[in-house]
């Protein structure tokens, strides 16, 4: 792998071309963005060069896609005429099965395999992009075809997150955006939801006066924007409103009896995944 070609060089596509920087990626690593934001990431060292899409797909030997979920789509619908055959093609999108679609029914010409690294910030852009933001963090990939993992290329994209300190795991696209509707997308939404009640009702400086850290610390996500989310809400829209469906429920439940067995189980059942998450002993009773 001696080309690299990031398109959407930004949050993640900035820090991933860093991060290949320091674990020692000798190659040459292009970016396809707006002039302003290759300006941005020529000056942080990000990338050698800024090229057309025509021109990364035709030189990269490794092309990414760091653009939100809808580009992605429309990048690949129209990348096949333009890559050679020993490229590999992965992205970075939050939602997996539409890409993997489009890929296997768009790009013939070489080998896809779909990605989404679990890291993020609440602010965009290259200028915030950090060389360790993957460190410790879970990289899925989402392979088109069974056995797509053994294949050279993959292995050595694969080697190349494992030397950034990502965490591999290999899913399928239906699995992926079933579970991360739960462990991502809910958040964001009940975040997003919590902060505009609480801001409706708290009109004044002196309301937000008596506001605790778990305001603050509920609220995070809600720094997220909807030009963000919009697309990753969209194409994961079904699975999504299952995963509300229940979370309603279960509210509905603690509102019926507010001081009864509901919402003591899910006060329990809310402590255990907690205490999970933080790796706590005691959190699988």
């Amino acid at each position: 792998m001696e080309t690299v070609a990031i398109a959407g060089v930004g949050l993640i596509g900035g820090s991933f071309a860093l991060a290949l920087r320091r674990a020692g990626f000798p190659g040459r690593i292009l970016g396809v963005s707006s002039a302003h934001t290759i300006e941005e990431a020529l000056a942080l060292g990000a990338i050698d060069e800024g090229v057309s899409l025509e021109e990364a797909a035709a030189r990269a030997d490794l092309l990414y896609l760091a653009q939100p979920v809808q580009v992605i789509i429309d990048t690949l619908e129209r990348l096949d005429p333009l890559v050679r055959p020993e490229t590999l093609v992965t992205d970075a999108g939050s939602t997996k099965r539409r890409i993997v679609e489009t890929a296997a029914r768009c790009l013939k010409r070489c080998l896809f395999i779909g990605g989404h690294p679990m890291a993020g910030k609440a602010t965009r852009g290259v200028a915030v992009a950090e060389a360790g933001l993957f460190e410790g963090r879970t990289w899925v990939l989402t392979p088109l075809h069974p056995g797509d993992e053994r294949q050279a290329s993959v292995q050595t994209f694969a080697g190349w997150l494992d030397a950034i300190g990502a965490h591999l795991l290999w899913m399928d696209a239906s699995e992926h955006d079933r579970v991360v509707a739960a462990t991502s997308h809910l958040p964001q939404v009940a975040s997003s939801a919590l902060a505009a009640v609480v801001g409706r009702r708290a009109e004044t400086p002196a309301s937000l006066a008596v506001a605790g850290p778990g305001l603050r610390d509920m609220t995070r996500l809600a720094l997220s924007s909807y030009d963000l989310w919009r697309d990753i809400l969209a194409t994961n829209a079904d699975l999504v409103g299952d995963t509300l469906d229940a979370y309603i429920a279960e509210l509905r439940a603690i509102r019926a009896g507010l001081d009864g067995e509901a919402a003591r189980d899910t006060f329990a059942a809310g402590e255990r995944l907690a205490r999970r998450l933080r790796g706590e002993r005691g959190a699988s009773r």
